[in-house]
Protein backbone atom coordinates (compact mmCIF):
# COMPACT_ATOMS: atom_id res chain seq x y z
CA UNK A 1 0.00 0.00 0.00
CA UNK A 2 1.13 3.58 -0.53
CA UNK A 3 2.33 5.64 2.39
CA UNK A 4 -0.82 7.80 2.37
CA UNK A 5 -2.97 4.66 2.37
CA UNK A 6 -0.98 3.38 5.34
CA UNK A 7 -1.54 6.71 7.15
CA UNK A 8 -5.27 6.53 6.41
CA UNK A 9 -5.45 2.98 7.71
CA UNK A 10 -3.46 3.54 10.92
CA UNK A 11 -5.74 4.47 13.82
CA UNK A 12 -6.04 4.01 17.57
CA UNK A 13 -7.51 0.57 18.20
CA UNK A 14 -9.36 -0.10 21.43
CA UNK A 15 -10.86 -3.50 20.66
CA UNK A 16 -8.67 -6.52 20.04
CA UNK A 17 -9.26 -10.10 19.02
CA UNK A 18 -7.98 -12.75 21.39
CA UNK A 19 -5.21 -13.87 19.09
CA UNK A 20 -1.54 -14.16 19.84
CA UNK A 21 0.78 -11.84 17.90
CA UNK A 22 3.68 -13.64 16.25
CA UNK A 23 7.07 -12.49 17.48
CA UNK A 24 8.23 -12.09 13.86
CA UNK A 25 5.64 -9.33 13.38
CA UNK A 26 6.68 -7.64 16.61
CA UNK A 27 10.33 -7.82 15.53
CA UNK A 28 9.49 -6.08 12.22
CA UNK A 29 7.70 -3.33 14.17
CA UNK A 30 10.77 -2.98 16.38
CA UNK A 31 13.00 -2.81 13.30
CA UNK A 32 10.89 0.03 11.90
CA UNK A 33 11.15 1.80 15.26
CA UNK A 34 14.90 1.19 15.40
CA UNK A 35 15.29 2.91 12.03
CA UNK A 36 13.51 6.08 13.18
CA UNK A 37 15.51 9.29 13.07
CA UNK A 38 16.56 10.99 16.30
CA UNK A 39 18.36 14.17 17.29
CA UNK A 40 22.10 13.71 16.74
CA UNK A 41 21.37 10.00 16.11
CA UNK A 42 21.07 9.53 19.88
CA UNK A 43 18.34 6.84 19.65
CA UNK A 44 17.12 7.58 23.21
CA UNK A 45 14.73 4.69 23.64
CA UNK A 46 14.35 1.16 24.86
CA UNK A 47 11.35 -1.07 24.19
CA UNK A 48 9.99 -3.63 26.62
CA UNK A 49 7.59 -6.04 24.92
CA UNK A 50 5.11 -7.45 27.43
CA UNK A 51 3.42 -10.49 25.89
CA UNK A 52 3.31 -12.88 28.85
CA UNK A 53 -0.46 -12.83 29.58
CA UNK A 54 -0.18 -12.60 33.36
CA UNK A 55 2.48 -9.89 33.28
CA UNK A 56 0.63 -8.05 30.51
CA UNK A 57 -2.53 -7.99 32.63
CA UNK A 58 -0.59 -6.49 35.53
CA UNK A 59 0.75 -3.75 33.27
CA UNK A 60 -2.69 -3.22 31.71
CA UNK A 61 -4.23 -2.84 35.17
CA UNK A 62 -1.87 0.09 35.76
CA UNK A 63 -3.46 2.03 32.88
CA UNK A 64 -6.88 2.55 34.47
CA UNK A 65 -8.73 2.76 37.78
CA UNK A 66 -12.28 3.11 39.05
CA UNK A 67 -11.92 6.86 38.83
CA UNK A 68 -10.25 6.81 35.38
CA UNK A 69 -11.68 3.80 33.50
CA UNK A 70 -10.99 4.84 29.90
CA UNK A 71 -7.97 2.55 29.26
CA UNK A 72 -9.75 -0.61 30.42
CA UNK A 73 -9.46 -1.93 26.85
CA UNK A 74 -5.78 -2.71 27.49
CA UNK A 75 -6.79 -5.89 29.34
CA UNK A 76 -7.94 -7.34 25.98
CA UNK A 77 -4.77 -6.30 24.17
CA UNK A 78 -2.48 -9.33 23.71
CA UNK A 79 0.69 -7.20 23.88
CA UNK A 80 1.68 -3.99 25.58
CA UNK A 81 4.86 -2.25 24.49
CA UNK A 82 6.56 -0.03 27.06
CA UNK A 83 8.75 2.70 25.63
CA UNK A 84 11.41 3.76 28.11
CA UNK A 85 12.94 7.16 27.46
CA UNK A 86 16.73 7.08 27.63
CA UNK A 87 18.88 10.18 27.89
CA UNK A 88 20.08 11.43 24.55
CA UNK A 89 23.76 11.55 23.65
CA UNK A 90 25.82 14.54 24.76
CA UNK A 91 25.18 16.47 21.53
CA UNK A 92 21.38 16.18 21.70
CA UNK A 93 21.32 16.97 25.44
CA UNK A 94 23.54 20.02 24.96
CA UNK A 95 21.46 21.20 22.00
CA UNK A 96 18.30 20.64 24.03
CA UNK A 97 19.62 22.84 26.83
CA UNK A 98 20.51 25.62 24.41
CA UNK A 99 17.20 25.45 22.54
CA UNK A 100 14.99 24.58 25.56
CA UNK A 101 13.74 21.40 23.88
CA UNK A 102 13.59 17.85 25.15
CA UNK A 103 14.72 16.16 21.97
CA UNK A 104 14.50 12.69 23.53
CA UNK A 105 10.73 13.18 23.96
CA UNK A 106 10.35 14.25 20.34
CA UNK A 107 12.44 11.25 19.30
CA UNK A 108 10.24 8.92 21.37
CA UNK A 109 7.17 10.12 19.50
CA UNK A 110 8.83 9.54 16.15
CA UNK A 111 9.99 6.01 17.00
CA UNK A 112 6.57 5.15 18.47
CA UNK A 113 4.82 6.17 15.28
CA UNK A 114 7.29 4.18 13.16
CA UNK A 115 6.39 1.17 15.33
CA UNK A 116 2.66 1.83 14.88
CA UNK A 117 2.87 2.32 11.12
CA UNK A 118 4.72 -0.97 10.69
CA UNK A 119 2.14 -2.65 12.92
CA UNK A 120 -0.57 -1.36 10.59
CA UNK A 121 1.37 -2.76 7.62
CA UNK A 122 1.42 -6.12 9.47
CA UNK A 123 -2.38 -6.10 9.88
CA UNK A 124 -2.11 -5.21 13.56
CA UNK A 125 -3.76 -2.44 15.53
CA UNK A 126 -2.17 -0.12 18.07
CA UNK A 127 -3.08 2.59 20.54
CA UNK A 128 -0.52 4.94 22.03
CA UNK A 129 -1.26 5.37 25.72
CA UNK A 130 -0.05 8.24 27.85
CA UNK A 131 -2.23 7.71 30.95
CA UNK A 132 -0.76 5.08 33.27
CA UNK A 133 0.68 4.54 36.74
CA UNK A 134 4.38 4.87 35.95
CA UNK A 135 5.61 3.80 39.38
CA UNK A 136 3.51 0.65 39.34
CA UNK A 137 4.68 -0.36 35.85
CA UNK A 138 8.31 0.35 36.74
CA UNK A 139 7.94 -1.94 39.76
CA UNK A 140 6.28 -4.69 37.70
CA UNK A 141 8.95 -4.62 34.99
CA UNK A 142 12.01 -3.88 37.15
CA UNK A 143 12.69 -0.59 35.38
CA UNK A 144 15.38 1.36 37.31
CA UNK A 145 14.08 4.27 39.38
CA UNK A 146 16.06 6.85 37.37
CA UNK A 147 14.38 5.89 34.09
CA UNK A 148 11.11 7.32 32.73
CA UNK A 149 8.40 5.56 30.77
CA UNK A 150 7.42 7.80 27.88
CA UNK A 151 4.38 5.93 26.67
CA UNK A 152 2.78 2.54 26.20
CA UNK A 153 1.51 1.00 22.97
CA UNK A 154 -1.23 -1.62 23.00
CA UNK A 155 -0.79 -4.11 20.16
CA UNK A 156 -2.94 -6.83 18.65
CA UNK A 157 -5.35 -7.76 15.88
CA UNK A 158 -8.16 -5.20 15.59
CA UNK A 159 -11.58 -6.42 16.67
CA UNK A 160 -13.47 -3.70 14.79
CA UNK A 161 -13.56 -2.47 11.24
CA UNK A 162 -11.72 0.68 10.34
CA UNK A 163 -13.73 3.80 11.04
CA UNK A 164 -13.73 6.93 8.92
CA UNK A 165 -11.11 9.41 10.14
CA UNK A 166 -12.48 12.67 11.46
CA UNK A 167 -9.81 15.25 10.73
CA UNK A 168 -9.75 18.99 10.28
CA UNK A 169 -9.84 20.25 6.72
CA UNK A 170 -6.50 21.19 5.18
CA UNK A 171 -7.43 24.89 5.22
CA UNK A 172 -7.76 24.73 9.02
CA UNK A 173 -4.22 23.45 9.61
CA UNK A 174 -2.11 24.98 6.83
CA UNK A 175 -0.71 28.33 5.90
CA UNK A 176 2.27 29.26 3.78
CA UNK A 177 4.98 31.75 4.70
CA UNK A 178 3.27 33.15 7.82
CA UNK A 179 0.88 32.08 10.54
CA UNK A 180 -2.73 32.70 9.67
CA UNK A 181 -5.40 31.45 11.99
Amino acid sequence: MSFLELCRKRQSVRRYREERVAREKIERCLEAARLAPSACNSQPWRFIIVDDPELKNQVASATFSRVVPFNRFTIKSPVIVVLVIEPGNISSRFGGLIKDRQFNLLDAGITAEHFCLQATQEGLGTCIIGWFDEKKIKDILDIPSGKRIGLLISLGYPGDRLREKDRKHMEEIRSYNSYTG
